[in-house]
């Protein structure tokens, strides 16, 4: 199930709400937990019993941590943290990666047993927060939980369950016990939602067909121009895709009295690929800096000991994305160019025009979205050889002025709402104005979406497989 269905829209969410408003409050946390687990067993019932097993894996290692500390046995306690890792990144190995070393493997002339499982959803995202749990038990950043009900409505919290953002447990054990209701943040929620749903269905659906359409070219009708286009409308359907899934879980999380962490901030933006990736899915970044990075010495180390770090965090953040070799080389795209920057780029980056800090991150972006985007090599070589000039279909043709006449005006909306400015525009206005507007807005909003949804088969969700 995913947010941007009729079924979640009309059905699941206002049941669960319903529901969620008439229990007492001490009873809320038990009946998220058992919507939650509704949610996330919608497509494949059986890894509901994975999700349980990860629940109480991690809710019991916490435990012993926390006793073993208590007891003054250091040596214990870093035991069992080890061991809730490495059963947790197997877990995450065996589900997304398997196949993609099992193949690998057979490439060389090993035989591996390709296993085709179907992907949990969100895995990736689950994983991250609950493996942190005892970590943060150990360091001391968190207390044990009340209950496994609380511990398991944390980790199953259905609205950024699939796709983030990434909230470690100590920066909700407190909302776990005791959270805010209101009418004033029952409606912003609702607000922040439709935002982030108009974003997915209007926005990011109608670029993923132009993206689509190029994607899908084979190279002798792939010109320069073209490819351009297809990937600029992959690179604003990813980030309307995520961030208004982002924001839908946000909205979904204020209904229920859940605050979460802002996951973007206007990426595209930057003026310097740094600066991006401190906007660009934060929670993200701020997991690996806190549980990796500053783990293996962070910045306070040698030069060629910091380059390592860099390194490592990045080719990890790569392959966290996908079971595919092309996440490895796009997060090793990313680990070059930011160590150039922190080592010489950064200095005379800050002496030129901002237009043109703007233009040189934009373009090592775009870059870094057609090796995200294309997994087979054969196929990224192509189009990435038509981006710059080598395309057999010469400068452009009669495919993309058509295309570029029927989607400028989606691109065109796309990157003003990629941009502050309306966020600005729309803190100027007089307080009676925006109580008059913001209704109108909202209720249009969802119309159109809904519309859409009723219309249109073309759904994706991009972030789904990880």
């Amino acid at each position: 199930m995913v947010f941007s269905s009729l079924y979640f829209l009309f059905l699941y969410l206002p049941v669960v709400l319903l529901v969620y408003y008439i229990t007492p409050l001490k009873w809320r946390n038990a009946v998220l937990l058992f919507f939650n687990l509704i949610f996330y067993g919608w497509g494949e019932p059986v890894y509901i019993l994975l999700m349980v097993f990860t629940i109480v894996l991690d809710y019991f290692a916490g435990l012993i941590v926390s006793r073993r500390k208590k007891q003054g046995d250091d040596r214990g306690a870093k035991l069992a943290v080890a061991v809730a890792l490495v059963l947790n990144l197997a877990i995450l190995f065996f589900f997304k990666y398997w196949d993609l070393v099992a193949t690998t493997l057979q490439h060389a002339g090993v035989n591996m047993p390709v296993l085709n499982l179907t992907l949990p959803i969100g895995i990736s995202f689950y994983t991250f927060q609950t493996m942190t749990y005892p970590v943060d038990i150990y360091r001391g950043d968190a207390d044990v939980p009340k209950n496994l009900v609380s511990f398991g409505t944390f980790v199953t919290l259905f609205p950024q369950l699939i796709a983030g953002p990434i909230i470690k447990y100590k920066d909700l054990a407190d909302q776990m016990n005791e959270r805010t209701h209101s009418p004033e943040k029952f409606a912003s929620g609702v607000q922040i939602f439709v935002i982030g749903l108009g974003k997915k269905v209007l926005l990011a659906n109608n670029l993923g067909m132009l993206w689509d359409a190029y994607k899908a070219l084979p190279a002798a009708e792939l010109t320069v121009a073209g490819s351009w286009l297809g990937l600029l409308a992959f690179s604003l359907q990813l980030y309307f895709d995520f961030s208004g899934y982002s924001d839908m879980a946000m909205g979904m999380g204020r209904m229920l009295g859940f605050e979460f962490i802002e996951n973007f901030n206007y990426p595209y933006i930057s003026k310097s690929v740094t600066e991006f990736w401190r906007r660009w899915h934060m929670s993200l970044g701020t997991w690996f800096r806190e549980y990796l990075y500053i783990p293996l010495g962070g910045n306070r180390v040698s030069k060629p000991r910091l380059i390592f770090n860099l390194l490592v965090v990045w080719a990890a953040t790569g392959i966290w994305h996908g079971a595919s070799w092309n996440f490895l080389i796009w997060g090793l795209y990313f680990a070059v160019i930011l160590i150039a920057e922190k080592f010489f780029l950064a200095p005379l980056l800050q002496k030129l025009p901002a237009a043109v800090q703007h233009l040189y991150t934009l373009f090592l972006v775009l870059v870094s979205w057609a090796i995200f985007a294309v997994e087979d090599f054969a196929h990224m070589r192509e189009y990435l050889a038509a981006m710059f000039g080598l395309a057999q279909g010469g400068l452009a043709d009669g495919t993309f002025w058509y295309y570029l006449r029927s989607y400028g005006p989606t691109l065109l909306i796309a990157v003003l709402a990629s941009v502050p400015l309306w966020a600005k525009l729309w803190k100027r206005l007089p307080r009676r104005a925006v109580q008059i507007v913001l209704p109108i807005l909202v209720l249009a909003g969802l119309t159109f979406s809904t519309a859409y949804l009723v219309d249109s088969t073309y759904n994706p969700f991009l972030y789904f497989r990880f």
